[in-house]
């Protein structure tokens, strides 16, 4: 049985622990409404901007040329999916989920006979698969975002993808990120980022409206195709952290829950020990005094 000392020096423990949740929880959730905010503000922004290049290229005549990035090089070999982690734990299960969906893909891809490459964003991510795919592990880029989420960071990436697209080290490239729903709820999100790929047309649909474009469609799809691509890779990244801030928020709080029950049980342990060796000793005094 613990001796009291101990126990008092396990009490003080858990509280200066309970402590660093409690501000861990408190840090998060102040960032968390920034990260929320511009997450949900992003949103919009992108899903018109893969509206419009849908609707451009279905208005394409038969024959057209159509840049790479939408028509592919007529491969489907090698495939990249690229990771959107964190680079700090203490967040529940938010890197395992992404760790774990990239893990079923991978399988899933090379029994049908594909090679699979990775390129992480954040330091969680490498950590992870590095023991069991670490050769697969072609780039990784860390501390992104550290000071928030900047466009100029997501149009970089953008250009690496496009160059190693160019180059041929892909064929395929997929992105896989939390797409933030709430504080406690993320979604593990797969997204084709290269080629990209229209949506097709759903059946009773109105039809879409008709445009005179100028310049031509052609070279508007040029020009918009790689700045789509860095705007949808900036919408993964404020998703991403936002949920990161929404997890480790829940998780820390949970933790500071956690510790106060377990203070309580402590100190109702510590108490019941004093309370038993005040007894004892009482006990021995007055057995003493009896004697003599």
């Amino acid at each position: 049985m613990a001796s009291l000392k101990d126990l008092r020096l396990r009490i003080t423990s858990v509280k200066s622990t309970k402590k660093i949740t409690s501000a861990m929880k408190m840090v998060s959730a102040a960032k968390l409404r920034r990260a929320q905010e511009a997450a949900e503000a992003a949103r919009p922004y992108a899903e018109r901007m893969n509206r419009m290049m849908q609707n451009l290229a279905a208005g394409l005549d038969a024959g057209a040329e159509t840049p790479r990035l939408m028509s592919g090089n007529g491969k489907d070999k090698i495939h990249l999916i690229v990771l959107f982690t964190s680079d700090r734990g203490l967040c529940g299960a938010f890197n395992a989920s992404v760790a774990r969906s990239a893990r079923l893909k991978v399988r899933e891809l090379e029994l049908a006979g594909k090679t699979v490459k990775l390129l992480t964003v954040g330091r969680k991510g490498r950590e992870i698969l590095r023991g069991e795919h670490g050769g697969k592990i072609v780039d990784s880029r860390q501390n992104i975002g550290r000071k928030g989420v900047g466009f100029v960071e997501a149009d970089e990436l953008a250009t690496t993808l496009v160059k190693m697209f160019d180059a041929g080290e892909f064929d395929v490239c997929w992105a896989v990120y939390n797409r933030f729903q709430s504080a406690m709820t993320q979604i593990v999100t797969w997204h084709q980022v290269i080629p990209f790929a229209p949506a097709e047309a759903v059946e009773g649909a109105a039809p879409a409206a008709l445009y005179e474009y100028e310049p031509s469609q052609e070279q508007i799809l040029e020009a918009l195709v790689p700045r789509n691509l860095s705007v949808q890779i900036f919408r993964f990244m404020l998703e991403s952290q936002a949920s990161e801030h929404g997890a480790r928020m829940t998780s820390m709080d949970n933790a500071t829950r956690n510790a106060g029950d377990m203070i309580d049980s402590l100190t109702l342990t510590y108490n019941r020990t004093r309370q038993a060796a005040i007894t004892s000793e009482l006990i021995e005094i007055i057995s003493g005094a009896e004697a003599v």
